[in-house]
Formats: structure tokens, C-alpha cells, sequence
């Protein structure tokens, strides 16, 4: 009895049949590009043929972003990757996941071999690095004449620094010549005594690139005494010039940037700055006079002249004070003095014998208050308010309780 089996089944063992041979695993092959379609999800559709056959060919978005070059129908091209099989269309094709332009991997060893080689020498060492002047007044230029990097050059040096003069060595950059043709603008510019050089050109693949990968250019940069500003190619692309260089750009706009200080927008700054300093200058002068008014109040209520001003108002007021209280004083003192006085004036003897009353006293001035003080014959002084009287005593009569009288003598 037959067999049967079905179309997914066929294709499962042709598919296992391609992954266990490992030939097919890890493949390169060269042929010309044609049929080539970028997809929107990134992903490269094309096909690899030469005069004997075609194969139908993928490379997802993954690997397609690490591709160094656009690819074209045309393109002669080396691709790495794997065949299988892709079940669901029943067809084998190859699956790229590195792709180089034919004879790019030989130019490729050569760069990697010349690299090596010139570190070893020393040429890519730091310390030989020369700094990029600041500020510069002459920037020399080797690239082609017509191309776009010196007109990107002029544009943007012209834009940042219109004083700058830029000096054109015009130089052939790709095929038969070039690296003869770069190293005698190098030499000129540097005989010329530029303040900078920048040596490039625009973008392109490694074989038009080749000239700025060659020994004798590295070397031209290398013993320049003028700072070199390497800017060959896209941002992707490295050269042993860049290595050589004392600076690398990824592009010759990029390359006028670094070497062209800005000097508008160096003006620009200085008029901010100017701005922000009268600004705090204005600041500082009202926060100064602030403090001085409040110093010139402090020192004028602390000066001599208002301290003596204030402690002749204070010893004015303490003087009223004292008037004041010495008048009060003055005057409780006149009221107790008159009060005393008619005290006195109660008890004067003179006020008594101005009412009739008269002082008896001895001749010797003993008072007398009692008859039982005199004797007969005695003389006596009688004091009355005109003056004194003399007398003699005739006799002496006693006052008893009840209106009694007793007589002496």
C-alpha cells in the first residue's frame, strides 16, 4: 500500500533536511542584486542572481538597521547568512544577515591590517593629538572643489563666524591620484600656516572612501604641524584618516562646527550677559542704597548731635519735672509752715497777753504760777503787751474749790 503524506508534512521534512545540514547553516554567496524591495516594517526583499540563476532572498528589519549602504538593483554584492525553508509557500530561500558590495571584505582586511600597523607606530596615540584653537581667523580646507562638503563648510563657517576667511586647496577625493592629490593640499595649507585644516568629503562607500585610508595620507595628517580636523564620510564611516586626525567629525558641516567658534552666538551671550549683569548691578545698587538709608537712619538717631539734641529735651523735661515737684514740695511746705504758724500763733503768750492776760515773774525770771512763790514785800514783774511792770506784793489770797478764798499776809 502507498504512502500518503501531507503537504505540511513534506515540507516539515524538506525544512528539517535543510537545518540539519550544516553547509546551508552558515553560507556566503555572491551574485547581483535585482528584484530589491524595501518593506515598511524595515524588512529587504530581494533576489541574488548570476548568469546561471536566481535565489530569492530576505533580511529582516533586525539585520537590515546594521547594513552600511543602501542596496540596489545592480548592486554586486556578498550576503552571509542561512537557506531553509519557509513552510507555509512550500519554497526554500536565503535568509541574509550580513551583506558587503563585492570586493568590500578585501578592502575591509586591508583597512583592518593598515590600522593595526599604524597604532602600533604610534601615529593614533593621544599625546600626539594636537587641541583645536579656539578661536581661528584662516581655516583650510582639502576636499573637492564642486562638491557638497565645501559649500556645507562655507555655509555654516559663514553662519557662525563671517570673519573667519576659509582657504579652498582643492583636491581630487576617490579614483587615480586622490591620495596623492590630498596629501599636497595637506602640505600646502600647512606651509600656508592655516589655524586649522579640515580634510574630507561627503559620504560614500568604502572603495570611494579608500583614498583617505591609505598610508601616506595618514601620514601627511600625522606630521602636519597644523591641527587637523578629520571629516570624511557619514557619521557611520571610519577612515585611518580619522584615527591620524587630532580630531575627528562625523561630517564636514559637523567638521566647520568644531573648528568655527560661533561667534554670533558668542555676541549673542555677551548681550545676555550685559543684560544679566545690569540687571544685578541694578539689584546691588537698590539692596546698597536699601542699607545705606537704613545705616544713614541708624547713624542719625545714633549721631552726637541728635544724642545731645535728645538729652537736652530730657534733662529739659526733667528739669520741668523737678520745678514742678520742687514747687509742690515748695508749696506743701508753705501750707504745713502756715499750718505750725497758726499753731504757734495759738500758743504765743504775746497773742495771750494781747487778749488781757499778763506773765508774772521773779526778778530773776522764774515764772510764777502759784502764790505759795511769793512773799510780802517781794518785788515782782508783771509782763504785759506794751511792755513790763514793776510791783511789789501787799499780799496773797487763795482760790479753794467751791468759792472759798484763803488770804496770806
Amino acid at each position: 500500500m502507498k504512502s500518503v503524506y501531507s503537504v505540511g508534512q513534506v515540507n516539515r521534512y524538506v525544512k528539517n533536511m535543510f537545518t540539519q545540514d550544516f553547509l546551508l547553516q552558515r553560507l556566503y554567496v555572491k551574485g547581483e542584486v535585482s528584484n530589491c524591495k524595501y518593506h515598511t516594517s524595515g524588512h529587504i526583499y530581494f533576489s541574488l542572481k548570476d548568469e546561471s540563476g536566481a535565489l530569492s532572498c530576505v533580511m529582516f528589519a533586525g539585520y537590515a538597521r546594521g547594513l552600511g549602504f543602501r542596496m540596489k538593483n545592480g548592486d554586486k554584492v556578498v550576503a552571509g547568512g542561512c537557506v531553509d525553508v519557509y513552510e507555509r509557500d512550500g519554497k526554500y530561500q536565503f535568509y541574509a544577515k550580513e551583506i558587503s558590495r563585492e570586493g568590500a571584505g578585501e578592502l575591509y582586511e586591508r583597512f583592518l591590517r593598515l590600522k593595526e600597523e599604524l597604532e602600533d607606530m604610534g601615529m593614533f596615540a593621544p599625546e600626539y593629538k594636537q587641541k583645536i584653537p579656539p578661536f581661528i581667523k584662516t581655516l583650510g580646507v582639502v576636499t573637492a572643489p564642486t562638491g557638497a562638503a565645501i559649500q556645507d563648510i562655507r555655509n555654516i563657517t559663514h553662519r557662525r563666524n563671517p570673519y573667519v576667511q576659509v582657504i579652498l586647496c582643492p583636491a581630487l577625493v576617490q579614483g587615480e591620484g586622490a591620495r596623492e592629490s590630498i596629501v599636497r593640499g595637506i602640505q600646502m595649507l600647512d606651509r600656508a600656516d592655516v589655524d586649522v585644516i579640515i580634510v574630507g568629503r561627503g559620504g560614500g562607500s568604502m572603495e570611494d572612501l579608500w583614498a583617505f585610508n591609505e598610508e601616506m595620507v595618514a601620514r601627511a595628517i600625522f606630521e602636519c604641524r597644523t591641527p587637523v580636523i578629520s571629516a570624511v564620510g557619514h557619521e557611520t564611516d571610519f577612515t585611518i584618516a580619522d584615527f591620524a586626525a587630532d580630531l575627528r567629525a562625523p561630517t564636514p558641516s559637523a567638521a566647520a562646527e568644531l573648528a568655527v567658534y560661533d561667534y554670533r552666538g558668542f555676541v549673542q551671550s555677551l548681550l545676555e550677559y550685559e543684560k544679566r549683569m545690569r540687571l544685578s548691578m541694578h539689584r546691588s545698587l537698590e539692596s546698597s542704597r536699601s542699607r545705606c538709608a537704613q545705616y544713614g537712619s541708624r547713624l542719625s538717631y545714633l549721631s552726637p548731635e541728635r544724642q545731645i539734641r535728645e538729652k537736652r529735651l530730657l534733662l529739659a523735661s526733667i528739669q520741668e519735672q523737678m520745678k514742678h515737684l520742687m514747687d509742690r514740695r515748695l508749696e506743701e511746705t508753705r501750707h504745713k509752715r502756715n499750718v505750725y504758724i497758726e499753731r504757734l500763733e495759738g500758743l504765743s503768750p504775746l497773742k495771750k497777753l494781747r487778749q488781757g492776760f499778763s506773765y508774772v515773774e521773779k526778778e530773776n525770771g522764774q515764772g510764777i504760777h502759784s502764790i505759795s512763790q511769793v512773799e510780802t514785800g517781794q518785788t515782782l514783774l508783771i509782763q504785759v503787751e506794751d511792755g513790763t511792770i514793776r510791783t511789789q506784793v501787799q499780799g496773797a489770797k487763795s482760790l479753794q474749790r467751791g468759792g472759798k478764798a484763803h488770804a496770806q499776809g
